[in-house]
């Protein structure tokens, strides 16, 4: 394959696992308005099919090396850590992050993490923020006051709730990002998410005992069951890994931010969810950072860790 055909195939293969990612969310969405299930049992869910499928696949492709990362004890401990207070935690926050608010807004916020990954990259490279990302962050600083305030700071316009899960879906996105260390590097992305995967999985299904729940689901709701974990999960998360291969990761992660805009622009169309134009603008402000967060990653000094780092929904789906 030439040169330019493989970058076109990156580019078209990263948008497209960006806009299953993006409508991944909008299904969530659906799933909470049209029936009772809560978002620890859709996480759980999710997971747990995810997790199977990519154990699966890395069973049928690496066999000897499936149970290498448990022969090692740290590694076996950083492996869990990151499946409960990275993956778990992150999938958890974003959905609930949905369920009291909509895709498009729960992905923008969550999107602020990369904001947060950014100045603990800073404090831990014992360096100062350059202008892109000092300029970043204040652009999401002022794009989430418009969401939560629309511009009036004498209340919200959006819940508590939806702002308290929003936040935490940031900081989760944070945790999820630098907790995997380099058994993404050494182990590969599919055995070290599929394994966090199952485990998160079923640690919330533990806690939420989703066999005491109600599973007469309609079809409607397990079709978009099967969407997240199929297209938003397995899929969107291939796509995306062949896309950085053939493109590199910073332009890879900056396409991938077509991810809350097809989930804005998805839930406004299928689920009829209005949005304010200030609404739109501390989108735009929000998405233009992750974009000047992503270009500094073409300097020399950040690029390394551009490279080690995960995508955000690596493990959703919001972002594998």
């Amino acid at each position: 394959m030439t040169q330019k055909k493989r970058q076109i195939r990156g580019v078209i293969l990263t948008l497209t696992g960006g806009t299953a990612w993006g409508f991944s969310g909008t299904c969530g969405q659906y799933i909470f308005a049209n029936s009772q299930m809560e978002s620890g049992m859709l996480a759980a869910i999710r997971m747990l099919g995810a997790g199977v499928i990519l154990l699966l696949f890395t069973l049928l492709t690496k066999k000897k090396e499936t149970f290498g990362v448990w022969k090692n004890p740290a590694e076996a401990v950083r492996l869990v850590v990151f499946a409960i207070g990275g993956l778990m935690f992150s999938q958890f926050a974003y959905l609930t992050a949905i369920s009291y608010s909509n895709s498009g807004t729960a992905t923008v916020f969550q999107n602020t993490g990369i904001i947060m990954v950014m100045i603990v990259s800073c404090i831990f490279a014992r360096r100062l923020p350059k202008g892109k990302e000092v300029t970043a962050a204040v652009l999401t600083l002022i794009g989430v006051v418009l969401l939560a305030t629309h511009g009036r700071l004498d209340g919200l316009v959006i819940s508590g709730d939806a702002l308290l899960w929003g936040g935490l879906a940031a900081v989760a996105l944070t945790t999820y990002t630098l907790l995997p260390g380099n058994l993404l590097k050494k182990w590969g992305t599919p055995l070290i998410s599929g394994f966090a995967m199952l485990i998160g999985g079923v640690v919330m299904a533990v806690a939420f005992r989703i066999w005491e729940k109600s599973w007469n689901f309609e079809i409607h709701i397990v079709l978009a069951l099967l969407v997240m974990v199929v297209f938003g999960t397995v899929i969107s998360f291939s796509f995306y890994l062949q896309g950085v291969s053939d493109i590199g990761p910073v332009k890879a992660s900056m396409l991938a931010c077509i991810e809350p805009v097809v989930a804005t622009i998805v839930s406004a169309l299928w689920l009829g969810t209005e949005f304010a134009p200030l609404d739109l603008l501390g989108f735009a402000l929000v998405i233009g950072a992750c974009l000047l967060v992503s270009l500094s990653g073409n300097d020399p000094e950040t690029q390394e860790k551009t490279e080690m780092m995960p995508h955000r929904n690596a493990g959703q789906g919001e972002g594998l």
